[in-house]
């Protein structure tokens, strides 16, 4: 990332004052009162007036819908009225129907759930204040990361509690299925969106229609994740560009003269849904979205979340991002309603747009104490944390000094300053997290789920699995704040596999990392120099390493640095070289999706089982669905186009050659394809 973009989304956490608690005066006064409040938002100064109504009927009377409609029916045999029937079925399936009495509603019955769930709502009051200032020049995109679902909810909440435009939300079509609940979030903003919508080429007109209208018109702003679906790990997930393509076109094709984009970074002390992520990951279905299931969900209500932080980045001019990297010209050439696929430059910058935003988003975080105690746990052995427990106070002792490199490497740590000494940070921090760990006689433990009785003995295999969510629980935590270490990780990880001091071969497998795990971390598309010298420069400020023109040595002091930072990177390295060991053990060449994840799944466990494989991480299905990506773009494995079953060819010569680079059995080479090059 270039000097220009890195602070964009920070917001110094030493000066406390930056951050104003929003859930104190709600505290202290009437919720009702709240909600009825006058709502008195300043609005975009081009804004085009349009209802609900008008909207929907722009969509449907737009040229660009007509020649794609034209088009399907000439392909299907259909008649044009029953093709602009079904864009009208989907457009109310689809559409927002924003009302400020629901707002209210939502404002009252918010207020006090939040207040029940979460000690603190900090915000940062510079970023809302410049916000306020923003959505009146321009169309406001808000893009804020996705860890819970309270993260909609909450954003819409601070924009009422501020007098800044209520936005139009970009949500999953299953929440419109919940009894009551659909309707109020429809009412409340949000337009639902299918999740598998394929090469429907209908729908996918009257979606992109539709978001371009909105923006072009400036209704309101557009709050969408560019990650699409919530994280189930609670780290960053590789960027989706349809819908950044589709909030940016308006740019591109001179509808609009310029597009602001804010980035949000949501950080939680404890999430909600903890315990449901890792059980998904672990292969149990996520239970349907329904009013029921919520009124079932209301003991969470008795639990203690914690502090949530909400930081609202500096808002970002489309037009300054592109200066330079695409011609819109070429826009000219073709009638703006008219469909045009847009060429590889447009691509590559709503590519680089998109992973900046996550970017962004990452140095926005609000690392507490759990995220670096959680990092220490995991590189405990699991039977010490199972059965032993790890010794309290070298826990709280390496965390102290975790927390010492953290803010070396640039991190914004919330450490609470009103709890008197760094240990009782610690152990307000154990308590909040009871369901994840607990302390016993000066030691701790990894808390495991209570098998019913009439399950008992229990099996192996399933000993295997109750022991995994609760590590994935804490991994999840871990992962908060993997994005501050993980290019002095590659960089330690590049040392201790290479032995080497030569720049030029620690950059070349620095590079070989980067390229393998670059759907699992999220790197800047063509930043791979600019991320080893920052890896470079992060080791040599800390003390850990001496830079040369020519070498990278390894200070004395800097053997427990790279010692702690290529641990880190060790569970996802270890659960690689299974997924590899399968592809390349098995005897098929093909393989379809469904099969692949169970089979590597079980072998994950038999691993485990006989004592050769030590984390427990790599059973989790978004690691394997990870590697099966990255081995696409490495065009290592093929997806058949034909096939319904995610079907999948694997090379099974260049898969072990990777695994060979990874092990230190040979030095990298060139592999067939880069991330860089392939964006």
């Amino acid at each position: 990332m270039t000097d220009e973009y890195r602070d964009l989304g920070r917001a110094r956490l030493e000066n406390e004052e930056e951050f104003v608690d929003i859930l104190e005066e709600r505290r202290q006064s009437s919720d009702l009162g709240h909600a009825l409040r006058t709502f008195s938002p300043h609005p975009y100064k081009g804004a085009q007036s349009c209802s609900t109504a008008d909207l929907k009927k722009a969509v449907l009377e737009s040229q660009y819908l007509h020649y794609i409609a034209k088009e399907i029916a000439a392909e299907t045999g259909s008649s044009m009225e029953e093709v602009k029937e079904e864009a009208c079925r989907i457009l109310e399936e689809m559409s927002q129907n924003l009302q400020l009495k629901f707002i209210r509603l939502m404002g009252f019955t918010l207020t006090k759930v939040l207040k029940r769930l979460y000690s603190s709502i900090f915000v940062n009051m510079e970023g809302l204040n410049t916000l306020q200032q923003a959505v009146q020049e321009n169309p406001v995109i808000l893009m804020p990361n996705h860890r819970s679902y309270m993260d909609f909810l909450v954003i819409s909440y601070i924009l009422f509690t501020y007098d800044i435009p209520l936005p139009v939300i970009a949500a999953g079509i299953p929440l419109a299925g919940m009894k009551m609940v659909g309707e109020i979030l429809r009412r409340s903003g949000a337009f639902f969106i299918r999740r598998a919508i394929g090469s429907d080429k209908l729908y996918w007109a009257v979606l992109s229609e539709y978001v371009r209208t909105v923006v072009k018109t400036g209704i309101a702003p557009l709050e969408f994740y560019v990650e699409g679906l919530r994280s189930r790990t609670l780290k960053s997930v590789m960027p989706k560009l349809g819908m950044m393509h589709m909030v940016m076109e308006p740019f591109f094709k001179g509808e609009v003269y310029d597009i602001t984009l804010v980035p949000i970074s949501i950080s939680y002390d404890r999430v909600l849904e903890e315990s449901l992520l890792a059980h998904e990951l672990l292969g149990i279905p996520k239970p349907k979205e329904s009013t029921t299931g919520l009124l079932k969900a209301s003991k969470v209500l008795q639990e203690d979340y914690g502090s949530m932080h909400v930081n609202f980045g500096r808002p970002i001019s489309v037009r300054h991002l592109c200066q330079g990297k695409i011609n819109r010209c070429q826009y000219n050439l073709v009638p703006r309603d008219l469909p045009q696929k847009p060429s590889a430059d447009v691509q590559a910058c709503v590519s680089w747009v998109a992973h900046l935003m996550v970017k962004v988003q990452e140095e926005g975080y609000v690392i507490g104490p759990w995220a670096l105690m959680a990092c220490l746990l995991l590189q405990a052995p699991t039977r010490v944390l199972t059965e032993e427990g790890l010794l309290w106070q070298e826990l709280t002792e390496k965390t102290l000094w975790v927390r010492k490199l953290a803010l070396d490497f640039g991190a914004r740590l919330n450490w609470p300053s009103g709890q008197g000494q760094s240990s009782d940070v610690m152990s307000s921090t154990v308590a909040l997290h009871a369901s994840v760990v607990y302390r016993k006689a000066g030691r701790v433990f990894l808390v495991q789920e209570e098998e019913p009785a009439r399950e008992r003995p229990i099996s192996p295999e399933k000993e295997v699995i109750r022991t995994a969510a609760a590590v994935l629980m804490l991994a999840s935590y871990r992962n908060q704040c993997l994005h501050i270490f993980v290019r002095p990780a590659l960089l330690a990880t590049a040392f201790h596999i290479t032995k080497a001091a030569q720049k030029e071969e620690l950059l070349a497998f620095f590079c070989f990392l980067r390229d393998v795990f670059s759907n699992e971390f999220i790197f800047i598309p063509g930043n791979s120099s600019q991320d080893f010298e920052e890896a470079c420069s992060l080791l040599r400020k800390c003390g850990a390493v001496h830079v040369s023109e020519q070498e990278v040595t390894v200070s004395d002091a800097g053997l427990e640095v790279l010692s702690f930072l290529q641990a880190l990177l060790q569970p996802f390295i270890d659960s690689y070289q299974v997924i590899f060991r399968y592809l390349c053990e098995n005897q098929v060449h093909v393989f379809a999706e469904k099969q692949f994840l169970s089979a590597v799944r079980n072998l994950a466990k038999e691993l485990i089982l006989s004592g050769e494989l030590l984390t427990y991480e790599a059973l989790s299905s978004d690691t394997h669905k990870n590697v099966l990506s990255a081995l696409q773009r490495l065009e290592t494995v093929t997806k058949s186009r034909a096939s319904e079953q995610n079907e999948y060819t694997v090379n099974k010569a260049a898969v072990r050659r990777i695994n060979d680079i990874l092990s230190g059995k040979i030095p990298p080479q060139m592999l067939p394809s880069t991330p860089d090059a392939k964006l």
